[in-house]
């Protein structure tokens, strides 16, 4: 069962296909990935990108919100639209007979969203009540915090569900530009997978192409983390104090040494309990429940953030000893146990990694997406197995950028 790269030429454009045979059920799943059209291109009013992806949930402006609902579940056909931080997404799912009806629904759906002042007004008013339920969301406000400290004065700066006053500002035409120039062919990617093949496949996904306006292709820009260390305290009603810091790491995703970010933050602190972090803040010193760090590396941006939350009064205490720890970690490298470790977890894990026929086709819809060839996720198994303590320290004492933590705080 193996994912292959294809392509569907249509008149005006060549679009990417991914795509894998699953014949154990009958079931056909589908989605079109428009690039750079997530919470990135929102560079007019925060939150954009959600709230029109509220909208094509709501079916179309002939049938409306209900009966399209109706319509679709009378058959078990399921039809979504999500937005992340650089992609836009419609998904289908349904058994394989009722496939080409699916794709009727789809078309509908494409050609006549549920653009009317109702439905703006119902969106405005749940995505509202979420925004307000979030006020007492410490995770939430500290996370977003660290965003604006680290991205300071560009679109990554802006929390991806918009603020109260930018989702007020949004406008149908908002919507209306939103879909015009970021629903189209130029920056589709389709992915399809399950019971069905790829002769049988092509015909009907280019009538879904045809459908949609060729418009504009375009890059996703990579956004720099601030230089300068910073730090921002809010002050709340809160028992705990939350600890969010983030800084520059100078990898990017289609980077030969990416492996090697992946080995040293997995040990630093995203492996939860044996992780660097972990140890010394929970075990050793007692003064979170949980401590992580990660490695965020898209096309837009890569940085190492982590979190945790502490006592009140061992606040300062706790974010001291995440500066020393990570400190040590850089200056000292990794012991030879935390290595061999952490390539049993990742290689022993990725079996399952790949369980699902949807698993297998999100990896290698981003091997495609971050620019590399079939079997890169396969090949950088094979550079973890093989890597060298001496190699993986050498990487981690050059990577002193970590070091520039700016912090994120929530406390009474």
């Amino acid at each position: 069962m193996a994912t292959t790269i294809d392509e569907i030429k249509t008149k005006d454009v060549n679009v990417p296909l991914i795509f894998e045979q699953d014949k154990r059920l009958p079931l056909i799943t589908m989605q079109l990935v428009f690039k750079n059209s997530g919470s990135i291109s929102d560079t007019k009013k925060a939150g954009l990108a959600k709230f029109s992806a509220k909208f094509m949930n709501e079916g179309t402006k002939k049938l409306g919100s209900s009966a399209f609902a109706e319509a679709l579940e009378s058959k078990a056909i399921h039809i979504s639209a999500s937005s992340g931080k650089e992609t836009f997404v419609i998904e289908l799912g349904c058994l394989k007979e009722e496939f080409d009806e699916g794709l009727k629904y789809l078309h509908m759906l494409l050609s006549d969203p549920n653009l009317t002042p109702e439905v703006i007004k119902k969106i405005k008013t749940s995505t509202l009540g979420s925004l307000a339920n979030k006020e007492n969301d410490f995770d939430y406000i500290a996370a977003n915090e660290l965003k604006a400290l680290l991205f300071e004065g560009s679109v990554l700066a802006q929390p991806s569900s918009g603020t109260v006053a930018s989702v007020k500002s949004i406008e149908l035409d908002d919507v209306k530009n939103f879909i015009k120039e970021n629903l189209v062919s130029s920056k589709l990617i389709v992915v399809v997978g399950g019971d069905t093949d790829i002769k049988e496949i092509k015909p009907k996904v280019i009538k879904i192409i045809d459908s949609l306006s060729v418009g504009k292709s375009s890059e996703v820009i990579k956004y720099e983390i601030t230089k300068e260390p910073k730090e921002k305290v809010i002050k709340k009603d809160t028992q705990q104090a939350y600890v969010y810091f983030g800084s520059p790491y100078h990898i990017s995703v289609d980077s030969d040494d990416y492996y090697k970010a992946r080995v040293a933050t997995f040990i630093l602190g995203a492996g939860g309990f044996g992780s660097r972090l972990m140890e010394e803040i929970r075990v050793k010193r007692g003064l979170a429940y949980s401590a992580y760090a990660r490695l965020d590396a898209t096309k837009s941006s890569c940085s190492m953030n982590g979190h945790l939350q502490t006592k009140l009064g061992s606040l300062e205490e706790a974010k001291k000893s995440v500066k020393d720890i990570v400190e040590d970690f850089v200056k000292n490298g990794v012991k030879k146990s935390e290595l061999e470790q952490t390539k049993k977890f990742l290689l022993g894990s990725e079996p399952l990694r790949v369980e699902t026929m949807s698993q297998r086709l999100n990896r290698t819809f981003m091997e495609y997406y971050n620019g590399h060839k079939l079997g890169h996720s396969d090949r950088e198994l094979e550079l973890i197995k093989n890597l060298e303590l001496k190699e993986l320290n050498k990487f981690i004492k050059e990577h002193t950028e970590i070091l520039e933590m700016s912090f994120a705080i929530v406390t009474k």
